[in-house]
């Protein structure tokens, strides 16, 4: 879509605003709206100012205006707004010397995009993220010098079996672990997802399914098809905004945390990824998996930098409370086919070359994905670069080795803190071709030591008490 028809969009649907878009450091979209003669097709290329050091991560105050140049390939209506609006995904401009901003996720993702046809390797990579959620309808939490909560509830929840409610309670509640594709009326959230799907159509999502997931109370996830890297990026923020909208709409809330329940299963991103060129697969071969030999150097890149990957595709403390043993969490860093309990799974639903891709299962939601998929990228790149040996694939329950066998398995870091302690130390990869830059790395691995580590660890938890109040 060009300039002139994302204007000609809004004017036939009557759009009285204009609401630019960008996605922040950590990942979550911010937006500033403009009535709609406030831009024509110059503002394609000239951008609108805001303050960048407002923005998590970003600008110093003495050096804070930034540019907002929408890209109209990603124009859309805003379906929730009560006024017609028009939405368009911004990419981020340094005012005085024009040029791209280091620090803009979108960015990253170009380069990323960018270097892999620079390379020769490919022309172009595919991404299928599987991002999972849970849809809630209470959530309170504080914390401050005193104390210190949260409080979830779930009409759904297995919890609640016992409990009282206004209408009577009518049962049919997951029970833990077992909240995997049960039929209404179990499954309390058929119509929910139906309705955040078709909102995805309208937009041009292409969805290819929608189902409960294994967690009690409410765990989802619905699957798009397949897309280029940048375009699906701004696709899965789309579809997060999508379906918290439609979950709010709803009386309820919705959220990508990856692990807001304690002892059931947290919500995970597993991301599927093939590399083409000139219209050819080339993951598909006669090796393990039906892999080529350049698939399984890909894989073998992965699995060398996942503990480095991990600071990107698990940024947050709470990833790492999904990333234990058990509940389907792929801890071990290992490559198998049909086994769901390694890091790096070869899907074999169908022997189709087109179908050959790499199920990378240890990412979770609560990443930014244009900075997981660029990293995940660049991993794989390396790996084909370097001719990288995956390793001996592993067919076999991980979870039930036995502690010999399990020591053998390289695993994902235990904590944030140590996830941005193997960032610091293995990133050289992400460099090449400039994608990610030595501040960009900095920088990240600075603001989620002190936005994010350290709050956690200075604040007692609620379960010490219990632990040791009395000692």
């Amino acid at each position: 879509m060009t300039p002139k028809q994302a204007l000609e969009l809004a004017k036939k649907n009557n759009a009285v605003m204009v609401d630019l878009r960008f996605t922040d450091w950590p990942g979550t979209w911010q937006h500033c709206s403009f009535p709609i003669d406030m831009i024509d097709e110059s503002t394609f290329e000239d951008g609108l100012g805001f303050d960048g050091s407002s923005i998590r991560g970003w600008q110093a105050i003495n050096e804070s205006d930034m540019l907002m140049v929408p890209d109209a390939s990603t124009a859309f209506i805003d379906p929730f707004y009560k006024h017609p609006t028009l939405v368009l995904i911004c990419d981020i401009v340094d005012p005085v010397t024009k040029e791209p901003y280091g620090r803009d996720p979108r960015y990253i993702a170009t380069k990323a995009e960018n270097y892999l046809k620079q390379s020769g390797i490919g022309d172009t990579v595919y991404i299928g993220p599987e991002a999972e959620f849970f849809v809630f309808n209470s959530v309170r939490y504080n914390t401050d010098a005193q104390e210190g909560f949260y409080f979830i509830d779930s009409v759904e929840g297995a919890w609640n079996t016992g409990r009282e409610e206004a209408a009577g309670n009518l049962a049919y509640k997951p029970r833990p672990q077992e909240g995997y594709f049960p039929a209404p009326p179990t499954d309390h959230y058929q119509d929910l997802r139906t309705e955040m799907v078709l909102e995805m159509q309208k937009l041009g999502i292409v969805v290819e399914a929608q189902h409960h997931e294994v967690a009690t109370a409410g765990q989802a996830e619905i699957d798009m098809k397949f897309d280029t890297l940048l375009k699906m990026a701004d696709q899965l923020v789309t579809y997060k905004y999508i379906v918290k909208q439609v979950a709010r709409r709803n009386g309820l809330t919705a959220t990508f945390m990856p692990k807001p329940v304690f002892e059931g299963n947290g919500s995970g991103m597993h991301t599927h990824q093939s590399i083409w060129k000139g219209g050819n697969p080339l993951f598909a071969g006669d090796g393990y998996g039906g892999f080529s030999e350049l698939g399984l150097h890909y894989v073998g890149g992965i699995l060398k930098h996942s503990r480095a990957l991990a600071a990107l595709t698990n940024p947050t403390t709470n990833s790492y409370k999904r990333l234990t043993p058990g509940y389907e969490a792929p801890v071990n860093l290992a490559l198998s086919s049909r086994n769901r309990s390694a890091s790096c799974r070869i899907p074999m639903y169908s022997q189709s070359p087109k179908a050959k891709r790499i199920e990378v299962r240890y990412p979770d939601p609560s990443c930014n994905p244009y900075l997981a998929f660029s990293a995940m990228l660049m991993a794989g790149l390396d790996g084909i670069e370097n001719k990288i040996d995956p390793g001996d694939p592993l067919d076999k329950n991980i979870y039930a080795l036995s502690p010999e066998e399990a020591a053998s398995i390289p695993s994902m870091p235990a904590s944030l803190d140590e996830a941005l302690d193997c960032l610091q130390e293995d990133h050289e990869f992400l460099l090449k071709g400039d994608v990610f830059t030595e501040d960009a790395i900095e920088n990240w691995i600075e603001y989620k030591r002190e936005e994010e580590c350290n709050p956690v660890r200075l604040r007692p938890h609620p379960h010490e008490f219990e632990l040791y109040f009395d000692i």
